[in-house]
């Protein structure tokens, strides 16, 4: 089987999130996928739970594109195992191509090599809070 290729699955993330697919952003992760997402729940445990907030997201978006662009990919691979992490950058696009908000995260993903194909078996998305105003800092 072939090797973990990051750029692969972030450019299939990228287009997938451009295009609304949940089920081709969904297809890059494992049944059991365990995420700790940026907004509001502490864990999203398994392909039910991670298809509802995707398809809550993206179906939120009303006319508006989101454009997701990533800087500074880090990769790993051991066996039947790989990492990546990047900072991520995700745009609010309007039908006029005009940016209306944008924010950074930081993104880590560890993978596993299944039978059908390396998937992604868990995702950590974060930002840093600011110690002060305990705040989320939302560009780097």
């Amino acid at each position: 089987m072939t090797p973990f290729d990051a750029h692969v699955f972030f450019e299939a993330y990228r287009l997938a999130v451009l295009n609304r697919d949940v089920e081709g952003l969904l297809a890059l992760y494992d049944k059991d996928i365990q995420a700790f997402d940026v907004w509001e729940a502490w864990s999203l445990l398994g392909e039910g739970e991670w298809r509802e907030m995707n398809r809550d997201w993206l179906g939120s978006l009303g006319s508006e594109s989101v454009v997701v662009e990533f800087e500074e990919i880090r990769t790993f691979q051991g066996g039947d195992t790989a990492g990546a992490s990047a900072f991520g950058t995700f745009k609010a696009v309007s039908e006029a191509g005009e940016i209306l908000r944008s924010m950074q995260n930081r993104l880590t993903w560890v993978a596993a090599r299944k039978d059908d194909g390396w998937k992604i078996v868990h995702q950590h998305t974060s930002v840093p809070i600011d110690s002060k105003t305990l705040k989320a800092i939302l560009h780097r």
